[in-house]
Parts: C-alpha cells; sequence; structure tokens
C-alpha cells in the first residue's frame, strides 16, 4: 500500500503524469475562496463521509489536500477504512505546497 503522506515536490512531479491522482481539497469553502491549487475538487471534510462513495471513485489515485495537512491526512486514514486504497494525503498541506513549490498560491 502507498505511504498514507506525499510531499509536495513528489506530488509536483506526479502532477506532471498522465492519469495524474484526483487532487481533493478538504478545506472549508473560504479556505478554498482565499488559495486554491488548480484542478482541484472541493469537498470539506464535514461532507466527505456522505458524498465520497457517490462521488469519488475508489479505485482511482487521489492525493487529499487541507491547510497543513492534518485534516487530509484523517481524511485519508478514512477513506482507507473505506475500501478507497490509493489516498494519499498532501504532506504540510496547501501551505507547503506555497512555500516549497508555488508562492504564488497564497498563504494564511
Amino acid at each position: 500500500m502507498l505511504e498514507p503522506e506525499i510531499t509536495a515536490e513528489a506530488f509536483s512531479a506526479l502532477r506532471q503524469q498522465p492519469n495524474a491522482p484526483l487532487l481533493l481539497d478538504v478545506r472549508e469553502p473560504w479556505e478554498f475562496e482565499t488559495a486554491q491549487l488548480p484542478g482541484s475538487t472541493l469537498i470539506p471534510m464535514g461532507d466527505i463521509p456522505s458524498r465520497a462513495h457517490t462521488e469519488l471513485d475508489p479505485d482511482a489515485p487521489i492525493v487529499v489536500l487541507c491547510h497543513h495537512g492534518a485534516r487530509s491526512l484523517s481524511v485519508t486514514m478514512w477513506l482507507r477504512n473505506q475500501g478507497f486504497e490509493h489516498v494519499q494525503s498532501l504532506a504540510g498541506g496547501i501551505d507547503a505546497w506555497s512555500r516549497s513549490i508555488d508562492p504564488t498560491i497564497p498563504r494564511y
């Protein structure tokens, strides 16, 4: 099984590949409006239990992100317990992405 977390650097490289993982943003809508990665799908953490099985493919690779990585890791582990085997959390969240990959993404 994949490691539970993926670094911003590793995800940046993976994102350039064909069949890149779905980028699942589990922050709140106001956070998503403040800073977001292009191509990400917003499903706030509180909505995951009611929407995961109808909106996400359990066989597809997914990278989950939040602000600093705590919520995304929690969602990653929950999804894995639900049978989503190809899910990883973006370590350090969008803040790490902004610091190490794309400084144009606002930090908050």
